[in-house]
């Protein structure tokens, strides 16, 4: 039975932890927080007391982790020194590409295989185990990683080298958070000119603006399937991840010299709406504030 060692068991990470040990896998699982440690338990993975202990027997080891500074830490002070050697390191962490690719690299002069991988799809799809994850590794690795992903991926697309699934991540949802907030006004607008806004919803998801953001992650309640925006936009891809996100690639724009504007609007709208207190709420929320209706929220 191949033994995965799980490390960060959050919104994400919970639900992924979870489909590996469906997957009839021996999952030893690691978090800070007593309550995701019990519902890891629950779900089927075996709870231990620190990544040490996690990773000691591990095959592979799986990290979600909130940001750089914690992925360099956990791999270089808590993996390197007690995993066993040539074990494969997966990280799905949302981070800056330098950081990927200099974790990537010491862990590969201490013997280990390593891939960055973030996902998308947010926390039905990591519950769901149909995640989309962006690799990057050395290609004769790719197939192991795909292998060691399927429980919890819908599609698994090797990106290119170390930082390449960084790259893309960043890239995707710069373009994802433009995207909804371009659909949110135009939802807007169209409710003060007095269209339906079902009908606005079945012309427009079959016309020139059909996108994901509007197919598949409709932000206005009831018009579209199932989103977070009919559960008053709760237990989706929190605006303050979402701002994360932006925040990466606008520092990634600026040290390589690429022109933004539209991604740094919209990280300033995500940034306002955040200060406003509503950073736990699904990003697709900003549909309310647009529409003067943050009293909804």
């Amino acid at each position: 039975m191949t033994t995965i060692a799980f490390i960060g068991l959050g919104n994400m990470g919970g639900g992924m932890a979870a489909n590996q040990a469906k997957a009839q896998r021996r999952v030893m699982a690691f978090d800070l927080a007593p309550a995701a440690l019990k519902r890891a338990e629950e779900n089927g993975c075996h709870p231990v007391t620190s990544v040490a202990e996690a990773v000691k027997d591990a095959d592979i080891v799986i990290t979600m982790l909130p940001a750089g500074p914690h992925v360099r830490q956990v791999y270089n002070d808590e993996v390197a020194p007690n995993a066993k050697p040539g074990a494969l390191l997966i990280d799905c962490s949302t981070i800056d590409v330098e950081t990927a690719r200099a974790v990537a690299e010491q862990m590969r002069a201490k013997g280990f295989r390593f891939a960055d991988a973030p996902v998308s799809g947010g926390t039905a799809a990591a519950d769901a185990g149909t995640l989309a994850f962006m690799v990057g590794c050395e290609e004769a690795d790719f197939a192991e990683i795909d292998e060691a992903l399927k429980p919890m991926s819908r599609i698994t697309i090797r990106a290119g080298k170390f930082g390449a699934g960084q790259a893309a991540k960043i890239c995707n949802n710069m373009a994802l958070g433009i995207q909804m907030l371009a659909t949110c006004e135009a939802f807007a607008l169209a409710e003060k000119l007095g269209l339906d806004a079902q009908a606005f919803f079945e012309i427009a998801s079959k016309s020139s603006s059909q996108c994901w953001s509007l197919t598949a992650y409709c932000p206005w309640p009831g018009a579209g399937p199932q989103t977070a925006s009919d559960r008053n936009y709760e237990s989706g891809f929190a605006t303050a991840m979402m701002l994360k996100d932006l925040k990466l690639a606008q520092d990634a724009a600026a040290k390589n010299g690429a022109s933004t504007p539209m991604g740094a609007q919209a990280e300033a709208l995500y940034a306002l709406f955040d200060r406003m207190g509503f950073g736990h709420k699904d990003f697709s929320a900003v549909q309310q504030w647009l529409r003067g209706n943050l009293s909804a929220l």
